[in-house]
């Protein structure tokens, strides 16, 4: 009761503001804050403002909604660790079944997975710049805006 109270005293007070606002030739504004101020109205007549107050006030209700919450994380954990692992357990067994340790390639006489028989050579390190050069650098850079 309280609550259609209310949302009457808002829905008058907005509708006044908008008859304020279409005075000063705001029309547009004015047919907005009308909307606005029609929706609490509305939905006390739809009957949405009683069941929102039931609710509230509803312990089983909030109980629900804990449950809900408590679903709901419980679906995303599960999600979040199915796709950590890589899928479903059908799809890791079949990866693994067609994933074998040392494939040979037709025409190859050693393996084509695995180590390699020698390791790749590393380019030699280039010797390292003197600091006078780093400087040089430097100088250029504050030269060329004037400092």
């Amino acid at each position: 009761m309280i609550a259609e109270t209310v949302c009457s005293a808002v829905s008058a007070a907005g509708l006044g503001i908008a008859a304020v606002t279409a005075y000063r030739k705001r029309f547009l504004s004015a047919a907005r804050i009308a909307a606005y101020s029609l929706v609490p109205v509305g939905l006390v007549m739809t009957g949405v403002v009683g069941w929102a107050a039931d609710t509230a006030f509803s312990p089983t209700a909030w109980a629900g909604f804990v449950v809900l919450g408590g679903a709901w994380l419980l679906f995303t954990g599960t999600r979040a660790v199915e796709r950590r692992r890589g899928g479903t357990r059908k799809e890791r067994r079949a990866a693994k079944a067609s994933a074998q340790p040392d494939a040979v390639a037709p025409a190859a006489s050693a393996p084509s997975l695995g180590p390699a028989a020698r390791p790749a050579a590393r380019p030699a390190a280039a010797p390292r710049a003197q600091s006078g050069d780093d400087f040089s650098d430097i100088e250029a850079i504050l030269k060329k805006h004037g400092i």
